[in-house]
């Protein structure tokens, strides 16, 4: 189990994960949140843009799954049901354990598995103690209030860690 908070690439947004970036690196199941990952908190319901996107993930054989840590039950259970995906609630991250649920679910194990996320003590520190690939994208919308901000300005030291960075790429 890796103790880290480091992610193992960052992007400006999940749109940039594509099917050929996940298959080169054999992954062939992606969890990902939901909050400030693919919408802003308080959206109700998926634009097309993340439909396309989930719907091309599909088409090249990689399973997607929402993992969250959402106490609203109800908002994630009707956003993943409009984009057909299944959705591992109450994941308790930083804990591996909802990560290893999906997993399980999945029936794909860590080495084939990758965590999208915005948060460096939620989202990034379950991808690494759950030994999966630890995919980092800026939040939708950006930090909006100031414990976000601040949030933000401690996340950059270990960001600046990353290996691969993807930002600033079309």
């Amino acid at each position: 189990m890796r103790f880290s908070l480091v992610p193992d690439a960052l992007f400006d947004e999940y749109a940039q994960i594509t099917p050929e970036f996940l298959a080169r690196r054999g992954i062939t199941l992606l969890l990902s949140d939901l909050d400030f990952t693919l919408a802003a908190k308080k959206t109700r319901h998926p634009d097309q843009r993340v439909k396309d996107w989930i719907a091309a993930l599909h088409g090249a054989g990689i399973t997607f799954m929402i993992v969250s840590n959402n106490r609203s039950g109800r908002r994630v259970t009707d956003f993943c049901a409009e984009l057909g995906v299944p959705y591992q609630g109450h994941a308790g991250k930083p804990s591996p354990r909802g990560l290893r649920a999906a997993m399980d679910r999945a029936g794909a194990a860590p080495e084939h598995t990758a965590m999208l996320g915005d948060k460096l003590l939620t989202d990034m520190l379950a991808a690494n103690r759950a030994q999966v690939l630890a995919l980092m994208v800026e939040p939708v919308g950006g930090a909006m209030t100031l414990w976000q901000k601040v949030l933000h300005a401690l996340q950059a030291p270990f960001k600046a860690l990353c290996r691969e960075d993807h930002r600033g790429e079309a």
